[in-house]
């Protein structure tokens, strides 16, 4: 069984900047209600600067530049990806929709034969 090192390295400093793209968009978020008589164009710029501000703090940190990586190296991945063409989608989908019309009817004509061999030939309960 293999073991895997894990090595997290939390400085001081990260943490301040995390904490300060937390207090950024809280911030943000305030200022938008709290500048709501000084018009709405006034409000969604101190919101946008606000939430760009607390973007930038956190981009800034290791775990901004880890989420930078991760999703650099799942771009890559999605491009390594053999997408189908139209031609095999449209075909997969009208596959699709058939079986579930197959299986509706089916289910239907389940149901009503329980229906009537329960309600009509056991109980007799419909006349």
């Amino acid at each position: 069984m293999a073991t895997s090192q894990i090595e997290t390295v939390s400085t001081n400093a990260d943490k301040a900047k995390l904490a300060m793209a937390v207090v950024l968009a809280v911030g943000a978020i305030v200022a938008f209600y709290l500048l709501a008589r000084q018009g709405a164009v006034v409000q969604w710029i101190a919101l946008l600067v606000g939430l760009a501000a607390a973007v930038g703090a956190f981009a800034s940190s290791e775990s901004g530049r880890q989420l930078w990586a991760f999703g650099r190296d799942s771009w890559r991945e999605v491009k390594k990806v053999v997408w189908p063409t139209r031609k095999e989608t449209i075909q997969m989908t009208a596959y699709v929709f058939a079986f579930v019309a197959i299986m509706s009817i089916f289910l239907w004509l389940t149901d009503k034969t329980l229906e009537w061999v329960f309600f009509d030939l056991i109980l007799g309960w419909r006349k």
